[in-house]
């Protein structure tokens, strides 16, 4: 990836002022719910300057990729995880890679959303709206990626992957996101967070070992997660949150969920990456067909001009180079 430089010179003070990004997995309740939580503000702001893109469509492929980096956790070994949201909104849907390595990569179908109104409110409903949600996980010895699709409302990107979750995979899931933007629209807080639910098998040996995964909750344990599902709704704006000077992660856990004994167990980076280079195109442009190298050589352009879509970098490619002069 050519990584766009981020010029604006109050925008890097605010950045420089922030808590590093980082995403922290962390265990509530003895072990029996496990959650992430990510501050994304210069992630997003480097997919901002990748893409060129305006508020709405910031504010769309920002909470989309906030909640797919939260997937990277989930992941076992290496894996990647392809995640598209397809819709018939203005902003026709998105295609979001995450993988275990710690880069998220990604774009909207439609990066200039047309907005014939003023905004009433955050909805996205007007340019998602009802669509299919498809995630597919690619393990390192797959010859096919496994693929789970389902219907999604398109108004609120964290449901949706809540929706996922819990309809997909079965397991009780919960996504929050949030994007911040001053008086001038630049980002000046971002981040992301999930809970989620495990089996009873899970937590500390001393509860797990012996107990069936079938086993309904008690009364005690409803009463638990009940109380620790009121903490996250009550969560203030993430993008708010870490806007603010001095903020960090760690306070944002153990406030919220001190009454449940926050563990944090890793510390990880996650960044807006994309393993895309000159040298990958050039080799895919080598073989191209015959025909094609031809007419590249006759009529142009010079140099070739790509564009990878999942990162906005453009790469120039004169024909010298590939021989064609």
């Amino acid at each position: 990836m050519i990584k766009a430089k981020i010029e604006d010179k109050e925008l890097k003070e605010q950045l420089d002022s922030l808590e590093p990004d980082r995403l922290r997995i962390f265990t509530l309740a003895d072990g029996r719910i496990r959650g992430a939580l990510f501050h994304g503000t210069r992630f997003v702001n480097q997919l901002r300057a990748q893409h060129k893109l305006g508020i709405l469509e910031t504010y769309i492929l920002g909470q989309a990729a906030l909640c797919s980096a939260l997937t990277i956790p989930m992941m076992k070994d290496l894996e990647h995880n392809v995640i598209k949201f397809e819709c018939m909104g203005a902003a026709e849907g998105y295609s979001l890679e995450a993988d275990s390595t710690g880069y998220v990569r990604g774009y909207l179908y439609n990066e200039h959303i047309p907005v014939d109104e003023p905004l009433d409110g955050w909805s996205l409903k007007k340019f998602l709206g009802n669509g299919t949600f498809t995630f597919s996980r690619v393990h390192k010895d797959d010859k096919y990626p496994q693929s789970s699709t389902v219907d999604a409302e398109g108004e609120n990107i964290a449901k949706d992957f809540a929706a996922y979750f819990a309809q997909s995979e079965q397991v009780n899931t919960a996504f929050n996101s949030s994007i911040k933007f001053d008086q001038k629209g630049r980002v000046i807080g971002a981040g992301s967070m999930y809970l989620q639910i495990l089996p009873k098998t899970g937590g500390t040996a001393k509860i797990g070992s012996q107990v069936d995964s079938h086993q309904e909750e008690t009364e005690d344990e409803q009463i638990l997660l009940q109380k620790v599902e009121n903490a996250f709704n009550a969560c203030p704006s993430l993008g708010q949150i870490f806007s603010e000077k001095g903020v960090t992660s760690k306070d944002i856990i153990i406030g919220l969920f001190r009454e449940f004994s926050p563990v944090i167990t890793v510390e990880r980076d996650i960044i807006f990456d994309c393993p895309c280079s000159e040298d990958y195109y050039f080799q895919y442009i080598k073989n191209l067909p015959e025909n094609q190298l031809e007419d590249f050589k006759k009529n142009g352009p010079d140099p070739l001009e790509i564009v990878c879509r999942n990162c906005g970098s453009v790469y120039r490619i004169p024909l010298s180079k590939l021989g064609l002069s």
